[in-house]
């Protein structure tokens, strides 16, 4: 079996597992459905030997645990170490030059997190200077790693729900960017529909963005129309209690999913509960062995980069509709709309 030489960018609570960080966010590392750091190490074909940060705490505790060469700077990283896999965990704004630094530098396949990026034409960029390098880009929605979602989109797929009626999502967090990226992508992945168009209002309640003022990443409220005529609807304000669920509503019964419990009730009486998909083995640690087997035999990939980048379309598309008095946006966005600036970390 052919070993992968891995790197991380940016050693913090996703990307090196480091808690430490993870307590400046008020988040458990355990309860997290993987990092770049343990599912890279996890893996029998790739070593972890490279990591960079600009915070020397988070440096010396990643070559403390891991042995490997730490960098002040991601780019003498890259100059450095030749590397085959690179996670991208720092925030949004530099995942755009350090994307197209990787592609430059001939690494293989960027393991990116989310949001995309900024704006939509730096997504444009990331997606097009990969594909000129024939890199893999890939971007951190866990769900498309895990099998209950994709056990659900089978099921989908199949009719098992009946006929696709609507979607209700909810969540308590707000952060149409950090959060709500993952719902609408795991929406797109469990019904296979794109976006057509999106009526939106944005909470501006003003809760303060926990990685730092820089940063500001409004919830919201409102309606997503999806190929084929079913609506999606999104209860998502800053400040709520209400429990996470996805709804997704069928002509025979729905399914609901919240956290790794799903629950499927149908219109007969019948009753299924899903057992948890996300116990030993996480979604971040099946994303790394689809990596690497991508790595090893090439070909088509499960999870298309211009996936991640229409879920940050329907994240703009909610603020040109609030900035319009919550009208209808149609996609694909175009021209101006795709140079907004979504300041989610």
């Amino acid at each position: 079996m052919a070993e992968y030489r891995a790197g991380i960018i940016g050693l913090g609570f996703i990307g090196a597992a480091d808690q430490v960080s993870g307590d400046a966010l008020g988040q458990r590392v355990e309860d997290l459905d993987g990092t770049h750091l343990v599912a890279l190490d996890r893996h029998p074909q790739v070593r972890v030997v490279a990591g960079s940060s600009r915070d020397a705490g988070r440096r010396q505790r990643f070559a403390q645990r891991t042995g490997a060469e730490t960098y002040a700077s991601w780019q003498e990283m890259l100059e450095s170490e030749r590397l085959d896999i690179v996670s991208v965990a720092t925030y949004t704004p530099t995942h755009e030059p350090i994307t197209l630094a990787c592609a430059a530098a001939g690494v293989r396949a960027v393991y990116c997190e989310k949001p995309v990026a900024p704006t939509l034409e730096a997504g444009d960029r990331m997606l097009r200077a990969c594909e000129e390098a024939g890199a893999l880009l890939v971007f951190n929605h866990q769900r498309r790693f895990n099998p209950n979602y994709q056990r659900l989109r089978d099921l989908v797929a199949g009719g098992g729900l009946g006929a696709l009626t609507s979607v209700n999502a909810q969540w308590g967090s707000g952060r149409l960017g950090n959060v709500g990226t993952h719902i609408f992508d795991a929406i797109g992945m469990v019904t296979g529909c794109r976006a057509e168009a999106v009526a939106g209002t944005l909470d501006l309640a003003g809760k303060p963005d926990c990685r730092g003022a820089d940063f500001s990443d409004p919830g919201g409220w409102g309606t997503v129309r999806l190929q084929g005529g079913p609506m999606v609807v999104i209860d998502a304000p800053d400040y709520s209690r209400a429990p996470f669920v996805i709804a997704f509503n069928g002509s025979e019964g729905r399914a609901l999913v919240g956290g790794n419990e799903f629950r499927l009730e149908y219109w007969d009486g019948r009753r299924e509960c899903w057992p948890s998909a996300v116990t030993e083995v996480s979604s971040m640690d099946r994303g790394v062995q689809e990596i690497v087997s991508w790595l090893d035999r090439g070909g088509p990939f499960s999870y298309p980069a211009a996936e991640s980048l229409h879920a940050l379309e329907i994240v703009v598309a909610f603020h040109l509709s609030h900035a319009r008095n919550s009208a209808w946006v149609e996609l694909p966005l175009s021209g101006a709309e795709r140079q907004l600036v979504i300041q989610s970390g």
